[in-house]
């Protein structure tokens, strides 16, 4: 591992595909999607030619295309960064060379202190003997990828499905697990146990016989319970979690996986006080299962968080009070095109965007809210095509032609022109009310297709296609960032370092800005299902306040642990949400109207 505390999570499938040629030679790591495989082929092909690198294309029809292309992608980028890193080494520790850069950017600790001693060295001889240690000590950033474990569409050959080890998520873990990297996987979205049963297959998940484990299993999760259950499968089957990656359920960009009222401080709590316990549980079953490799005894995990964070002083509390081993940034990292893909009229977007702008929306296939910008071309050309009375989109990738087969023996995507222009003929023959039929109507309209769009962040930037229309998943945070960074500006202001990039000087804290947007959710959902509102239903939403209300008791105590300025704001903020969280009628009141 690297000395830094932060690393920059998945940002779209185009936003980050590219992001560790930018920053893993300093040292720090990022997380890319391996959800989109014609992107990637893309990509390979832009950079093997920006690079002077052999290409030899690996077609759509070949046997396994799609683990190959990974493959090959994964390993041009694992060529690149390790030649970056040499170079590095190489440079002179001048001002502004790369070297420099590298070791300015640490967050204090042993090596920074190393380096520090070494720029103060008077001693000509003693000082090169001290860069040269400095040098050897040099590790980039790790090059994980991301799987979302429900992106897994199976594939058919002549109307037949073909076996699990062909379904699109299998195929992205073979492309991982055959590619020469030693990093991490990043699996999120929900349990996967036909996945999870694949990861036997590959030597490299395994400890070798010096104990250790070339490819790491990381799970996002976003409660206690899921990281238990999911551990206890992997550990079953003689794997070993290294990393539980907790995100906030709707302070974060992409999807939201809204959790029931479920607050990320309360979340953390339970890691914190049982880890330990976690542990235990986990290595009683992994000791069981585990039978060629005796020396291999994990003996801790780590964990990790992300979602919402805004602040060097919510950074350190994470890390500092929870006892996290990192945490994740990403959504400020859009203000960065330093490190991601992102074109100057989105940024420009994004600059502009009302609160407003940034909103959670119905638009993903997968029927999970997902944060959108309603300014990005993506959304423009959606409204477009509907105005002009051919709602959908042409399906050029198809990720999203998942569950549904209400009209097709196969799935088929809900943002797709053939699903909605048939579902929207279903509609108008229906008995509804004309109030139901617009609720009914605005469901299918909403559904975009977010599988090619979001690699037009990539396409678009790097000159690839030039008619991408890009959409944006970014978080309510991107609104407390609105100038573009440099990448070490960005580092700076992690790390607290004298550069704080904080436009909005009224941003509430992470944990009162989770607390408004639950509260918000909460008060859409009863709107929306006020039409209809069955005793299930209402149970949620009471199950969803109760969970609220217990939150803002959690963290009135956790307040003690701020500093004295930070106490009064956070706790007045805490009044204030619990008094509007109570005004919201009970089910029975609801249903009583």
């Amino acid at each position: 591992m690297t000395e830094h505390t932060f690393h920059i999570p998945v940002l779209g499938t185009g936003f980050s595909i590219d992001t560790p040629l930018k920053v893993a030679k300093y040292g720090i790591s990022s997380v890319i999607s391996l959800v989109d495989d014609v992107l990637i082929e893309q990509m390979r092909k832009f950079y093997c030619e920006k690079e002077g690198e052999p290409y030899e294309p690996i077609g759509y029809q070949e046997e396994k295309a799609r683990a190959r292309r990974i493959t090959a992608y994964l390993d041009l980028l694992n060529r690149l960064v390790q030649k970056q890193v040499q170079a590095l080494k190489n440079t002179l520790f001048e001002y502004g060379s790369e070297i420099t850069k590298y070791f300015e950017m640490l967050p204090p600790s042993k090596l920074k202190t190393q380096y520090l001693h070494m720029l103060k060295e008077k001693n000509p001889f003693k000082k090169k003997a001290k860069q040269e240690a400095l040098r050897e000590v040099i590790k980039p950033g790790s090059i994980d990828v991301n799987i979302m474990t429900k992106v897994d569409r199976d594939r058919y050959h002549h109307g037949e499905r073909l076996p699990n080890e062909y379904s699109d998520a299998s195929m992205a873990l073979e492309g991982f697990a055959k590619s020469s990297l030693a990093s991490s996987v990043v699996l999120s979205a929900g349990f996967n146990p036909r996945l999870y049963n694949y990861f036997t297959q590959f030597a490299d998940f395994f400890p070798d016989e010096q104990g250790e484990v070339k490819k790491k299993i990381i799970l996002k999760v976003s409660d206690y319970r899921s990281a238990e259950v999911q551990g206890k499968y992997f550990a079953k089957h003689g794997l070993w979690v290294s990393e539980y990656r907790v995100e906030s359920p709707i302070n974060c960009g992409g999807h939201a996986f809204v959790n029931g009222g479920e607050l990320l401080g309360p979340i953390l709590e339970q890691f914190r006080q049982r880890k330990d316990e976690l542990i235990q549980k986990l290595r009683d079953l992994y000791d069981k299962s585990i039978k060629t490799v005796k020396s291999y005894l994990p003996d801790r995990i780590r964990i990790t968080a992300q979602g919402g964070i805004g602040t060097h002083e919510e950074h350190e509390f994470l890390l500092k009070y929870y006892q996290l081993d990192a945490a994740g940034w990403a959504t400020p990292f859009m203000m960065v095109p330093e490190v991601i893909n992102i074109d100057k009229a989105h940024i420009q977007k994004l600059i502009n965007a009302s609160e407003s702008d940034v909103y959670l929306s119905d638009s993903s296939p997968l029927n999970v809210p997902f944060w959108n910008l309603r300014t990005s071309a993506s959304e423009m050309a959606r409204q477009e095509r509907i105005t002009k009375g051919k709602p959908g989109s042409i399906c050029l990738k198809q990720a999203g032609k998942l569950f549904n087969t209400e009209f097709t023996q196969e799935p088929i995507c809900t943002a797709s022109c053939q699903y909605q222009q048939l579902k929207l003929k279903q509609l108008q023959k229906a008995a509804l009310t004309p109030e139901l039929l617009q609720i009914e109507r605005a469901k299918v309209l909403n559904k975009s297709c977010i599988c090619h769009d979001l690699a037009g962040n990539a396409t678009l930037t790097l000159g690839i296609d030039a008619k991408a229309t890009p959409a944006v998943c970014c978080g309510p945070n991107i609104l407390n960032f609105k100038k573009i960074a440099t990448l070490k500006e960005m580092v700076n202001h992690i790390y607290g370092l004298g550069t704080t990039l904080l436009t909005n000087k009224e941003r509430p804290h992470m944990f009162i800005k989770e607390l408004m947007l639950n509260i918000d959710y909460l008060k859409k959902e009863i709107k929306k299902s006020s039409v209809s509102l069955s005793d299930h239903v209402s149970q949620k939403f009471d199950e969803i306040k109760e969970n609220l209300l217990k939150g803002i008791e959690y963290y009135r105590e956790l307040a003690k642990e701020f500093i004295a300025d930070q106490q009064q704001k956070f706790l007045e903020s805490l009044e204030r949400l619990q008094l509007e969280l109570e005004g919201i009628p009970s089910s029975s009141a609801i249903t009583s109207i």
